[in-house]
Protein backbone atom coordinates (compact mmCIF):
# COMPACT_ATOMS: atom_id res chain seq x y z
CA UNK A 1 0.00 0.00 0.00
CA UNK A 2 3.06 2.46 0.51
CA UNK A 3 3.47 4.50 -2.04
CA UNK A 4 4.21 8.05 -2.91
CA UNK A 5 0.75 9.20 -3.10
CA UNK A 6 0.67 8.64 0.64
CA UNK A 7 2.37 11.76 1.75
CA UNK A 8 0.28 13.86 -0.88
CA UNK A 9 -0.55 16.51 1.25
CA UNK A 10 -4.01 17.39 2.18
CA UNK A 11 -6.20 20.37 0.70
CA UNK A 12 -6.64 22.02 4.61
CA UNK A 13 -8.07 24.65 6.09
CA UNK A 14 -5.67 27.60 7.57
CA UNK A 15 -4.73 26.16 10.95
CA UNK A 16 -4.49 27.81 14.47
CA UNK A 17 -0.91 27.79 15.29
CA UNK A 18 -1.94 26.87 18.74
CA UNK A 19 -3.75 23.23 17.48
CA UNK A 20 -0.60 20.92 18.07
CA UNK A 21 -0.05 22.47 21.34
CA UNK A 22 -3.46 22.34 22.71
CA UNK A 23 -4.01 18.52 21.16
CA UNK A 24 -0.52 17.68 23.15
CA UNK A 25 -2.53 19.68 26.01
CA UNK A 26 -5.65 17.23 25.73
CA UNK A 27 -3.51 14.46 25.73
CA UNK A 28 -1.34 15.65 28.65
CA UNK A 29 -5.01 15.35 30.38
CA UNK A 30 -6.23 12.59 29.16
CA UNK A 31 -3.62 11.03 30.89
CA UNK A 32 -3.66 12.71 33.84
CA UNK A 33 -7.19 10.96 33.94
CA UNK A 34 -5.60 7.23 33.15
CA UNK A 35 -2.98 7.67 35.15
CA UNK A 36 -5.17 8.68 38.65
CA UNK A 37 -6.79 5.45 37.96
CA UNK A 38 -3.57 2.61 38.00
CA UNK A 39 -2.98 3.30 41.54
CA UNK A 40 -6.15 3.00 42.59
CA UNK A 41 -7.01 -0.35 40.74
CA UNK A 42 -5.40 -2.84 42.75
CA UNK A 43 -7.13 -1.68 45.74
CA UNK A 44 -10.67 -2.30 44.43
CA UNK A 45 -9.36 -5.83 45.77
CA UNK A 46 -9.83 -4.37 49.63
CA UNK A 47 -12.73 -2.60 48.87
CA UNK A 48 -14.94 -4.89 47.02
CA UNK A 49 -13.08 -8.30 48.03
CA UNK A 50 -12.27 -8.61 44.32
CA UNK A 51 -9.90 -10.58 43.48
CA UNK A 52 -6.45 -10.52 41.34
CA UNK A 53 -8.21 -11.59 38.14
CA UNK A 54 -10.56 -9.00 38.38
CA UNK A 55 -8.86 -6.67 39.20
CA UNK A 56 -6.63 -6.97 36.18
CA UNK A 57 -10.01 -7.30 33.97
CA UNK A 58 -10.41 -3.65 34.76
CA UNK A 59 -7.51 -3.02 32.59
CA UNK A 60 -8.70 -5.63 29.95
CA UNK A 61 -12.21 -4.42 29.53
CA UNK A 62 -10.98 -0.62 28.87
CA UNK A 63 -8.68 -2.28 26.91
CA UNK A 64 -11.73 -4.07 25.24
CA UNK A 65 -13.31 -0.64 24.65
CA UNK A 66 -10.40 0.84 23.22
CA UNK A 67 -10.19 -1.59 20.69
CA UNK A 68 -13.84 -1.19 19.51
CA UNK A 69 -13.26 2.85 19.76
CA UNK A 70 -9.74 3.34 18.07
CA UNK A 71 -11.54 1.01 15.22
CA UNK A 72 -14.46 3.59 15.00
CA UNK A 73 -13.06 6.85 16.01
CA UNK A 74 -9.96 7.19 13.48
CA UNK A 75 -11.99 6.16 10.63
CA UNK A 76 -14.58 8.11 11.73
CA UNK A 77 -12.36 11.36 11.79
CA UNK A 78 -11.54 10.42 8.65
CA UNK A 79 -14.89 10.62 7.12
CA UNK A 80 -16.47 13.80 9.48
CA UNK A 81 -13.32 15.29 10.23
CA UNK A 82 -11.00 15.16 13.37
CA UNK A 83 -12.34 18.07 15.56
CA UNK A 84 -15.79 16.42 16.21
CA UNK A 85 -14.48 13.35 16.98
CA UNK A 86 -12.18 14.85 19.96
CA UNK A 87 -14.50 16.80 21.68
CA UNK A 88 -17.34 13.95 21.59
CA UNK A 89 -14.95 11.59 22.87
CA UNK A 90 -13.22 13.52 25.55
CA UNK A 91 -16.98 14.71 27.03
CA UNK A 92 -17.73 11.21 27.58
CA UNK A 93 -14.51 10.50 28.48
CA UNK A 94 -14.74 12.24 31.72
CA UNK A 95 -18.10 10.61 32.19
CA UNK A 96 -17.00 7.31 32.76
CA UNK A 97 -14.62 8.69 35.36
CA UNK A 98 -17.46 9.91 37.17
CA UNK A 99 -19.43 6.54 36.86
CA UNK A 100 -16.30 4.71 38.31
CA UNK A 101 -16.08 7.82 41.04
CA UNK A 102 -19.59 6.10 42.68
CA UNK A 103 -19.54 2.73 41.37
CA UNK A 104 -21.12 0.22 44.20
CA UNK A 105 -19.31 -3.01 43.52
CA UNK A 106 -16.66 -4.09 41.62
CA UNK A 107 -19.39 -5.55 38.35
CA UNK A 108 -20.36 -1.44 37.92
CA UNK A 109 -16.92 -0.72 38.04
CA UNK A 110 -15.93 -3.27 35.57
CA UNK A 111 -18.36 -2.20 33.41
CA UNK A 112 -17.90 1.89 33.77
CA UNK A 113 -14.26 1.09 32.60
CA UNK A 114 -15.40 -1.08 29.47
CA UNK A 115 -17.77 2.10 28.17
CA UNK A 116 -14.81 4.35 29.32
CA UNK A 117 -12.46 2.66 26.72
CA UNK A 118 -14.92 3.19 23.93
CA UNK A 119 -14.46 6.86 24.25
CA UNK A 120 -10.85 6.67 25.24
CA UNK A 121 -9.72 5.29 22.10
CA UNK A 122 -9.60 8.30 20.48
CA UNK A 123 -5.72 8.92 20.06
CA UNK A 124 -5.34 7.38 16.47
CA UNK A 125 -7.62 10.53 15.93
CA UNK A 126 -5.41 13.12 17.43
CA UNK A 127 -2.34 10.96 15.66
CA UNK A 128 -4.30 11.10 12.74
CA UNK A 129 -4.33 15.29 13.15
CA UNK A 130 -0.87 15.65 13.58
CA UNK A 131 -0.02 13.55 10.11
CA UNK A 132 -2.65 15.89 8.08
CA UNK A 133 -0.44 19.16 9.54
CA UNK A 134 3.44 17.66 9.28
CA UNK A 135 5.87 17.41 7.05
CA UNK A 136 7.08 14.11 6.42
CA UNK A 137 10.57 14.78 7.49
CA UNK A 138 9.26 15.93 11.41
CA UNK A 139 6.34 13.52 11.55
CA UNK A 140 8.46 11.15 14.44
CA UNK A 141 9.57 13.86 16.32
CA UNK A 142 5.94 15.59 16.28
CA UNK A 143 4.36 11.92 17.23
CA UNK A 144 7.15 11.68 20.08
CA UNK A 145 5.92 15.13 21.39
CA UNK A 146 2.50 13.58 21.88
CA UNK A 147 3.93 10.03 23.06
CA UNK A 148 6.12 12.74 25.51
CA UNK A 149 2.89 14.05 26.78
CA UNK A 150 1.57 10.75 27.36
CA UNK A 151 4.74 10.25 30.10
CA UNK A 152 3.94 13.77 31.34
CA UNK A 153 0.65 12.83 32.03
CA UNK A 154 1.81 9.42 33.62
CA UNK A 155 3.75 11.69 36.01
CA UNK A 156 0.83 13.47 37.14
CA UNK A 157 -1.80 11.22 36.91
CA UNK A 158 -0.42 8.47 39.22
CA UNK A 159 0.66 10.91 42.11
CA UNK A 160 -2.59 12.24 42.25
CA UNK A 161 -4.13 8.90 42.59
CA UNK A 162 -1.67 8.05 45.01
CA UNK A 163 -2.11 11.58 47.40
CA UNK A 164 -6.21 12.25 46.65
CA UNK A 165 -7.02 8.74 47.54
CA UNK A 166 -8.29 7.78 50.92
CA UNK A 167 -8.55 3.71 50.65
CA UNK A 168 -9.04 3.43 54.63
CA UNK A 169 -12.74 4.64 54.09
CA UNK A 170 -13.61 2.59 51.44
CA UNK A 171 -14.99 3.20 47.73
CA UNK A 172 -15.96 6.56 48.81
CA UNK A 173 -11.61 7.40 49.33
CA UNK A 174 -11.68 6.75 45.55
CA UNK A 175 -13.85 10.01 44.24
CA UNK A 176 -11.69 12.63 44.90
CA UNK A 177 -8.86 11.89 41.90
CA UNK A 178 -11.80 9.98 39.66
CA UNK A 179 -13.60 13.07 39.75
CA UNK A 180 -10.59 15.39 39.54
CA UNK A 181 -9.59 12.85 36.47
CA UNK A 182 -13.03 14.02 35.15
CA UNK A 183 -12.33 17.88 35.43
CA UNK A 184 -8.84 17.65 34.07
CA UNK A 185 -10.99 16.01 30.52
CA UNK A 186 -13.81 18.63 30.34
CA UNK A 187 -10.54 21.18 30.51
CA UNK A 188 -8.97 19.64 27.72
CA UNK A 189 -12.17 19.44 25.56
CA UNK A 190 -12.72 23.41 25.96
CA UNK A 191 -9.51 24.27 25.11
CA UNK A 192 -10.00 21.96 22.09
CA UNK A 193 -12.88 23.67 21.51
CA UNK A 194 -11.72 27.13 21.32
CA UNK A 195 -8.15 26.47 19.65
CA UNK A 196 -8.17 23.47 17.21
CA UNK A 197 -9.94 23.75 13.61
CA UNK A 198 -10.64 21.00 11.49
CA UNK A 199 -7.37 19.54 9.82
CA UNK A 200 -9.45 17.89 7.24
CA UNK A 201 -10.78 19.13 3.49
CA UNK A 202 -14.16 19.15 2.73
CA UNK A 203 -13.85 16.75 -0.03
CA UNK A 204 -11.57 13.92 1.80
CA UNK A 205 -13.87 14.17 5.14
CA UNK A 206 -16.41 13.34 3.30
CA UNK A 207 -15.11 10.55 1.20
CA UNK A 208 -16.99 7.31 1.67
CA UNK A 209 -15.25 4.50 3.79
CA UNK A 210 -15.52 0.89 4.56
CA UNK A 211 -16.98 -0.27 7.72
CA UNK A 212 -14.69 -0.66 10.69
CA UNK A 213 -14.44 -4.26 10.27
CA UNK A 214 -13.74 -4.31 6.56
CA UNK A 215 -11.10 -1.54 7.11
CA UNK A 216 -9.10 -3.55 9.26
CA UNK A 217 -9.42 -6.76 7.22
CA UNK A 218 -7.72 -4.61 4.53
CA UNK A 219 -5.05 -3.37 6.67
CA UNK A 220 -4.26 -6.66 7.58
CA UNK A 221 -4.05 -7.80 4.04
CA UNK A 222 -1.49 -5.67 3.33
CA UNK A 223 2.29 -7.51 4.18
CA UNK A 224 3.90 -4.47 5.53
CA UNK A 225 1.03 -3.32 7.46
CA UNK A 226 0.54 -6.37 8.74
CA UNK A 227 3.46 -6.90 10.17
CA UNK A 228 3.93 -3.80 11.85
CA UNK A 229 0.26 -4.28 13.71
CA UNK A 230 2.05 -7.64 14.13
CA UNK A 231 5.02 -6.04 16.17
CA UNK A 232 2.53 -3.47 17.55
CA UNK A 233 0.18 -5.90 19.17
CA UNK A 234 2.90 -8.51 20.45
CA UNK A 235 4.84 -5.37 21.85
CA UNK A 236 1.82 -3.89 23.66
CA UNK A 237 0.69 -7.32 25.24
CA UNK A 238 3.44 -7.84 26.67
CA UNK A 239 3.90 -4.37 28.15
CA UNK A 240 0.44 -4.18 29.59
CA UNK A 241 0.94 -7.59 31.20
CA UNK A 242 3.54 -5.87 33.14
CA UNK A 243 1.51 -2.79 33.91
CA UNK A 244 -1.86 -4.57 34.76
CA UNK A 245 0.51 -6.46 38.07
CA UNK A 246 2.48 -3.41 38.96
CA UNK A 247 0.65 -2.63 41.81
CA UNK A 248 -0.27 -6.00 43.12
CA UNK A 249 3.47 -6.69 42.40
CA UNK A 250 4.56 -3.81 44.16
CA UNK A 251 2.85 -4.89 46.89
CA UNK A 252 2.90 -8.37 47.92
CA UNK A 253 7.33 -7.83 46.92
CA UNK A 254 7.89 -4.34 48.15
CA UNK A 255 5.30 -3.78 50.73
CA UNK A 256 4.49 -0.57 48.46
CA UNK A 257 0.95 1.21 49.50
CA UNK A 258 -1.00 3.98 47.02
CA UNK A 259 1.55 6.76 47.52
CA UNK A 260 4.65 4.33 46.72
CA UNK A 261 3.02 3.08 43.53
CA UNK A 262 2.08 6.86 42.62
CA UNK A 263 5.61 8.10 42.90
CA UNK A 264 7.56 4.73 41.29
CA UNK A 265 5.33 5.47 38.29
CA UNK A 266 5.58 8.74 38.13
CA UNK A 267 9.31 8.15 38.07
CA UNK A 268 8.59 5.70 34.71
CA UNK A 269 6.46 8.96 33.56
CA UNK A 270 9.74 11.19 33.54
CA UNK A 271 11.83 8.65 31.88
CA UNK A 272 8.41 8.12 29.26
CA UNK A 273 8.10 11.73 28.75
CA UNK A 274 12.20 12.25 27.98
CA UNK A 275 12.71 9.30 25.70
CA UNK A 276 9.60 9.72 23.58
CA UNK A 277 9.84 14.12 23.49
CA UNK A 278 13.94 14.03 23.39
CA UNK A 279 15.18 10.50 22.93
CA UNK A 280 12.73 8.93 20.21
CA UNK A 281 13.26 11.98 17.67
CA UNK A 282 17.01 12.36 18.50
CA UNK A 283 17.56 8.56 17.87
CA UNK A 284 15.39 8.59 14.59
CA UNK A 285 17.89 11.06 13.14
CA UNK A 286 21.06 9.28 13.96
CA UNK A 287 19.92 5.71 12.93
CA UNK A 288 16.84 5.56 11.13
CA UNK A 289 12.91 4.63 12.51
CA UNK A 290 13.85 1.04 11.96
CA UNK A 291 16.74 0.80 14.29
CA UNK A 292 15.71 2.61 16.85
CA UNK A 293 12.71 0.07 17.15
CA UNK A 294 15.08 -2.91 17.60
CA UNK A 295 17.36 -1.06 19.90
CA UNK A 296 14.25 0.36 21.88
CA UNK A 297 12.58 -3.27 22.19
CA UNK A 298 15.47 -4.99 22.73
CA UNK A 299 16.01 -3.19 25.83
CA UNK A 300 12.76 -3.44 27.16
CA UNK A 301 13.06 -7.11 26.87
CA UNK A 302 16.33 -7.85 28.58
CA UNK A 303 15.46 -5.78 31.50
CA UNK A 304 11.83 -7.44 31.64
CA UNK A 305 13.93 -10.48 32.31
CA UNK A 306 16.18 -8.70 34.78
CA UNK A 307 13.15 -7.86 36.51
CA UNK A 308 11.98 -10.84 37.29
CA UNK A 309 15.05 -12.16 39.02
CA UNK A 310 13.69 -10.13 42.52
CA UNK A 311 16.12 -7.75 42.97
CA UNK A 312 16.38 -5.39 46.09
CA UNK A 313 13.85 -2.72 45.31
CA UNK A 314 16.52 0.16 44.38
CA UNK A 315 17.64 -2.03 41.91
CA UNK A 316 13.82 -2.43 40.80
CA UNK A 317 12.86 0.65 40.32
CA UNK A 318 16.12 1.60 38.17
CA UNK A 319 15.35 -1.74 36.22
CA UNK A 320 11.55 -0.42 35.43
CA UNK A 321 12.70 2.99 34.28
CA UNK A 322 15.47 1.40 31.81
CA UNK A 323 12.62 -0.81 30.61
CA UNK A 324 9.83 1.68 29.81
CA UNK A 325 12.40 4.47 28.66
CA UNK A 326 13.31 1.21 25.76
CA UNK A 327 9.56 0.62 25.19
CA UNK A 328 8.67 4.16 24.85
CA UNK A 329 10.92 5.20 22.61
CA UNK A 330 10.09 2.51 19.94
CA UNK A 331 6.98 3.90 19.64
CA UNK A 332 6.84 7.09 17.91
CA UNK A 333 9.01 5.43 15.49
CA UNK A 334 6.35 2.62 15.08
CA UNK A 335 3.46 5.06 14.35
CA UNK A 336 6.05 7.54 11.78
CA UNK A 337 6.46 3.99 9.92
CA UNK A 338 3.02 2.90 9.80
CA UNK A 339 1.74 6.40 9.12
CA UNK A 340 4.16 6.16 5.70
CA UNK A 341 2.88 2.60 4.88
CA UNK A 342 -1.14 3.96 4.98
CA UNK A 343 -2.50 4.55 1.65
CA UNK A 344 -3.22 8.33 1.01
CA UNK A 345 -6.47 9.63 2.95
CA UNK A 346 -6.53 6.82 5.08
CA UNK A 347 -4.09 7.58 8.11
CA UNK A 348 -6.31 7.72 10.67
CA UNK A 349 -8.35 4.37 9.77
CA UNK A 350 -4.85 2.87 9.38
CA UNK A 351 -3.50 4.60 12.93
CA UNK A 352 -6.95 3.63 14.36
CA UNK A 353 -6.41 -0.10 12.88
CA UNK A 354 -2.94 -0.09 14.83
CA UNK A 355 -4.49 1.05 18.25
CA UNK A 356 -7.02 -1.28 17.57
CA UNK A 357 -4.38 -3.88 17.83
CA UNK A 358 -2.62 -2.25 20.44
CA UNK A 359 -5.65 -2.03 22.52
CA UNK A 360 -7.12 -5.83 21.65
CA UNK A 361 -3.07 -6.45 23.12
CA UNK A 362 -3.79 -4.65 26.41
CA UNK A 363 -6.96 -7.49 26.59
CA UNK A 364 -4.81 -10.40 26.44
CA UNK A 365 -1.72 -9.30 28.46
CA UNK A 366 -3.67 -8.59 31.54
CA UNK A 367 -6.04 -11.77 31.39
CA UNK A 368 -2.42 -13.95 31.03
CA UNK A 369 -0.63 -11.97 33.37
CA UNK A 370 -3.66 -12.22 36.45
CA UNK A 371 -3.35 -16.17 36.38
CA UNK A 372 0.39 -16.23 35.82
CA UNK A 373 0.51 -13.64 39.20
CA UNK A 374 -2.04 -15.56 41.07
CA UNK A 375 -0.71 -19.07 39.97
CA UNK A 376 2.98 -19.12 39.05
CA UNK A 377 4.46 -16.30 41.39
CA UNK A 378 4.72 -12.08 40.73
CA UNK A 379 7.40 -13.00 38.46
CA UNK A 380 5.94 -14.71 36.02
CA UNK A 381 4.72 -11.86 33.87
CA UNK A 382 7.83 -9.98 33.45
CA UNK A 383 8.96 -13.06 31.65
CA UNK A 384 5.54 -13.31 29.19
CA UNK A 385 5.92 -9.91 28.90
CA UNK A 386 10.02 -10.26 27.83
CA UNK A 387 9.09 -13.56 25.74
CA UNK A 388 6.25 -11.51 23.60
CA UNK A 389 8.37 -8.46 23.27
CA UNK A 390 11.51 -10.16 21.57
CA UNK A 391 9.19 -11.22 18.37
CA UNK A 392 7.70 -7.88 17.97
CA UNK A 393 10.87 -6.16 17.63
CA UNK A 394 11.61 -8.90 14.75
CA UNK A 395 8.46 -8.15 13.44
CA UNK A 396 8.22 -4.56 13.40
CA UNK A 397 12.02 -5.05 11.88
CA UNK A 398 10.55 -6.64 8.74
CA UNK A 399 7.99 -4.33 8.45
CA UNK A 400 9.99 -1.40 8.95
CA UNK A 401 12.51 -2.73 6.13
CA UNK A 402 9.65 -2.90 3.66
CA UNK A 403 7.92 0.38 4.33
CA UNK A 404 10.74 2.43 4.14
Amino acid sequence: MASDMSQAPLASPPLSPLAVPVLMGVVFLSLIGFGVVIPLLPFYATVFGASAWQVTSMFAVFAAGQFFGELIWGRLSDRIGRKPVILGTILMAALGYVALAFAPNIWFAIAARAVAGVFSGNISTIQGYIVDVTPQEKLAGRLGLIGSAFGIGFVVGPLLGGVLARPEIGAAGFQPPLLTAAALCLAGGLGAAVFVRESRSRGMAGARRPGPLQALAQTLGDPTLRRLMGGTFLSFAGFSAMWSIFGLWGAAAYGWGPKMIGFVMALTGVAAATSQGLLSGWAVKRIGERPTVLVGLTVTAVFLFLEALGPPMVVAIILMVILVIGHTTSQPATSALISRAAPFGRQGETLGANNASSAAARVLGPVLAGFLFAGVGPWAPFVLAGVLILPAAALIGLGGRRSA
